[in-house]
């Protein structure tokens, strides 16, 4: 029996891609699968995309080497660009993109001995203040040393990222980002990528000929009113345990470390085999929801390393070895990270290698 298991949706993937199809009709899709495909699996969601979109993004260079290494043919864009100057011999040869946001990686480029020119996106900044440039005189200096660069694929892109797409009271400030971006691409006649998951859903005023959908692959919400089935998503991780043994409580009970739950009656305790050692978050408060045999029960008290627990009420049937949903289908992840104040990304992301993975 596994102790923990991530059951991956191969065909979740796929619907969730023609839902965000049916959004931006006349876009590209780059599809992100950094952080291992948001805990997902980078190869596997790859795999599962590969007819449904036109590239794929990561965050370093390693990622994208992996990928291109298990047999991923499709462009792969480097986010964050690249560190070091060794690193741009690799861009070249396994023929990736990468996203260049200041004149040091110019530089870096225009220097470089590469076998063929490299694929390169200017990346600027709108108002995240992460990377890239804000001075749209300094991107017009960028681009024109990449137009002019022997080592560069001709025309360059342009890329930017908007901050607060998920955010309904910053539409000012997001308006402010989405004008910035589209007046330097007025300069650009190469391919332009601003859109992320959010504005697709709500900012159609922001499409642009490439999209960069990343949670919302996995059927996830980025925004916190709304979990993924209400945006016609489908949940792509359900991760599940199992009963490991089950205890008779008197009222007046305590469990746990720090005997942070106490019985308010008489009752019935599962010890679940997950705990934040596969990645389930330690500091979900007493109340959180599992879903077991159909229906909700809350956990009780602190989360193990190995275990939590639930209580299961006096009068429940559950046994040894049944079930426990901790989201996914049925109990949508969202609802699990607003009750650990925090967000589905850095739950999924979290998942621990020794979790047992199921591609079906």
């Amino acid at each position: 029996m596994q102790f923990v298991t991530a059951q991956i949706n191969r065909q979740a993937l796929v619907n969730n891609v023609k839902k965000i199809k049916s959004k931006v009709p006349n876009s590209k899709l780059i599809a992100v699968v950094k952080a291992n495909g948001y805990g997902h699996g980078a190869f596997a969601v790859a795999n599962a995309l590969k007819d449904q979109v036109e590239g794929f993004a990561v965050a370093r260079i390693d990622e994208a080497m992996e990928l291109r290494r298990d047999g991923v043919t499709k462009p792969i864009f480097l986010l964050e660009g690249f560190y070091n100057d060794e690193d741009l011999p690799f861009i070249s040869k396994y023929n990736l993109y990468t996203a260049v946001h200041d004149f040091e990686q110019v530089e870096a480029i225009e220097k470089c001995n590469v076998t063929k020119p490299i694929h390169v996106w200017l990346q600027i900044d709108c108002g995240m203040h992460r990377l890239g440039s804000r001075n749209k005189v300094e991107v017009l200096e960028i681009k024109k040393r990449l137009e002019a660069c022997k080592n560069v694929v001709q025309p360059i892109g342009l890329i930017s990222h908007l901050s607060v797409a998920d955010t309904p009271s910053e539409t000012e400030y997001l308006q402010e980002e989405i004008n910035f971006f589209f007046d330097v691409s007025k300069e650009f006649t190469g391919d332009v990528c601003l859109t992320n998951s959010a504005a697709i859903f709500d900012w159609p005023k922001s499409v642009t000929p490439w999209v960069r959908p990343g949670i919302i692959i996995y059927g996830i919400s980025p925004f916190e009113d709304r979990d993924g089935p209400d945006l016609g998503l489908e949940p792509v991780m359900t991760l599940k345990a199992r009963i490991l043994t089950i205890h008779n409580l008197k009222k007046g009970d305590k469990v746990g470390y720090g005997a942070a739950y106490v019985a308010e009656r008489d009752t019935r305790l599962g010890v679940v085999s997950c705990g934040y050692g596969d990645g389930y978050p330690r500091c979900a408060p007493n109340g959180t929801p599992v879903l077991i045999n159909g229906r909700i029960v809350p956990t009780a008290g602190h989360v193990c390393m190995d275990m939590l627990f639930v209580d299961l009420g006096p009068d429940s049937k559950d046994k040894v070895g049944d079930e426990a949903i901790l989201w996914g289908k049925s109990l949508p992840i969202e609802k699990i990270a607003k009750l650990c104040n925090t967000i589905p990304y850095e739950l999924v992301c979290h998942v621990m290698p020794r979790v047992n993975f199921e591609f079906g």
